[in-house]
């Protein structure tokens, strides 16, 4: 079956927020064991200690649970051919076991692909947001996209 959702489909201005994801305990714990085994992801005691005031998250599982929910919401049923890298990721507060957290899409811009017509970049910012509104991590990246008609000279996204 064919992704659903093409380059065409990312019009400038758009936003969109989605996901309810719930972060356990033991989920902080083993992410943090596996890739980022400092103390205040790992113990509750470490955690109050330090300046997170808490056992939290690291910054690089919310990452991945940011990647999770876009992944289910439209990567995975979309054109995406992956992203040249990331412009800016900020953690601007610690995410703790308990939080459920979602997404808030803005698209930046979208525009076709000037050297290779059969896809566009689109330009993104993400925010991750827990379950009181508070921003907890802001991303913004390009993502390149194929386009529906391969070899098109107009699409329905320009800005």
């Amino acid at each position: 079956m064919a992704p659903r959702i093409a380059f065409e489909d990312f019009v400038a201005g758009q936003v969109e927020t989605y996901g309810a994801y719930p972060v356990t305990r033991q989920e902080v714990i083993d992410y943090a064991s596996e890739f980022d085994p400092q103390p205040f992801h790992l113990d509750d005691e470490a955690g109050r200690a330090s300046l997170l005031g808490g056992l939290a998250a690291s910054g690089w599982h919310s990452c991945a649970i940011l990647m999770r929910l876009n992944c289910d919401h439209f990567i995975t049923d979309s054109t995406s051919m992956g992203g040249p890298g990331i412009d800016e990721m900020k953690w601007l507060k610690p995410v703790f076991p308990g939080d459920i957290l979602s997404v808030r899409r803005e698209i930046l811009d979208a525009r076709p692909s000037a050297s290779k017509p059969d896809r566009g970049i689109v330009r993104f910012r993400f925010e991750l947001i827990n379950q009181t509104g508070e921003v907890v991590l802001v991303q913004i990246n390009p993502i390149l996209f194929g386009r529906r008609a391969a070899g098109a000279t107009q699409g329905a996204a320009h800005v």
